[in-house]
């Protein structure tokens, strides 16, 4: 058990109207720290007030990027039970990306400790409203103020909290999505099966091309041949073909495993559905499209949950799917998700946790 020094703030925040959070804008009152130390390792576990971090502009994560950071939600049930949805695999996942970016590994039990002590001390934060939760950001930086491309020997992890409503402003609805031929997310070998800031700063340039044109996010393709579907923004994806269920295999190394990802193929699969977890290249899906086989597709994350994907614009060739509209699949995943994960409805075991 974490032994966690507690400061409350003198000076709380007004909360924000529940109709208007949008995502990461607002912070809760405090925010967990602890610090790693070589020799020493991780120690001084508090709660303090939500406040800047004094860094030497020599700081290591400034100049190397050597860090990581994990995203997960609380949801409140109708009872009023603060639940967490499926925390140990974010503590296994946290664990892989230390792993790649020779990062000291946290105990899981500690991490799961430390969510549950902030979310629990800020426990008034939760939103309320429909659809609205607390996303949970822990990270972990190199501390080490010194200009040598090398890992560190102290660290920072820390975790801060958000009241969110829907990722996406259209919400549920599906969103458009510009496929990316030029430039390159991840490739094997890389860190794109790691949760750390780099695969996103790379694909900010893409994103930005895409919101130019009028669309909601990038379809990355494989960094090696510019064939093989990767991801959707910072989403996992999947494709309904002839009622099978296709998604991009984790062999790769360059596709991060994401929690919704594998929680949707359980669910499908205890639901009957074929699923497949293999490489698919650009073409399948345009020539399955064109002959009238492309069923629905769908992005999934913890942010959106499920983001039905309406169209997919390939080089100009604009494929409409299920006629814009939400699929049958998405909208299926989508309830049942979102019920277990606001304890409307039972899971799996262990899927929801309840932080008491």
């Amino acid at each position: 058990m974490l032994n966690i020094r507690i400061t409350p703030t003198q000076n709380k925040k007004e909360k924000p109207d529940q109709t208007k959070l949008g995502f990461g804008r607002y912070f809760t009152d405090h925010m967990f720290l602890m610090d790693y130390n070589e020799g020493q390792g991780w120690h001084d576990a508090r709660i303090v007030p939500f406040g800047n971090l004094s860094l030497s502009p020599a700081t290591m994560v400034f100049h190397y990027a050597q860090e990581m950071f994990e995203g997960m939600k609380a949801y409140l049930s109708p009872e009023g039970k603060i639940l967490l949805f499926r925390p140990d695999m974010n503590a296994k996942r946290l664990n892989r990306t230390n792993q790649r970016m020779i990062i000291p590994e946290l105990p899981e039990k500690d991490f799961v400790d430390a969510v549950k002590a902030i979310v629990k001390y800020d426990s008034d934060w939760i939103p309320t409203a429909p659809g609205t939760s607390l996303y949970i950001r822990p990270f972990i930086i190199a501390t080490d103020p010194f200009l040598g491309v090398h890992p560190s020997e102290s660290y920072l992890f820390a975790i801060i909290l958000s009241p969110v409503g829907a990722y996406y402003a259209s919400g549920i609805n599906p969103v458009k999505i510009f496929v990316e031929k030029h430039y390159t997310r991840a490739v094997r070998g890389g860190t794109g099966y790691a949760k750390v800031g780099g695969n996103y700063a790379s694909s900010l340039i893409g994103q930005q091309k895409a919101e130019e044109m009028g669309y909601a996010q990038v379809l990355w393709l494989d960094g090696i041949e510019h064939k093989y579907i990767d991801e959707v923004g910072a989403m996992n994806v999947f494709f309904v073909v002839d009622g099978e269920v296709l998604t991009p295999s984790l062999d790769e190394g360059s596709i991060l495993p994401g929690v919704t990802r594998d929680s949707c193929i359980h669910l499908l699969k205890s639901w009957g559905y074929k699923v497949t977890e293999r490489k698919i290249s650009l073409e399948e899906i345009v020539r399955a499209n064109e002959e009238g086989r492309l069923d629905e597709a769908f992005g999934t994350g913890t942010a959106a949950v499920i983001s039905p994907i309406g169209e997919l614009n390939d080089d100009g060739n604009k494929m409409i799917l299920n006629e814009g509209k939400i699929g049958p699949i998405s909208q299926k995943l989508y309830d049942s998700l979102t019920a277990i994960q606001w304890g409307r409805a039972e899971g799996p075991e262990g899927w929801s946790v309840i932080v008491d």
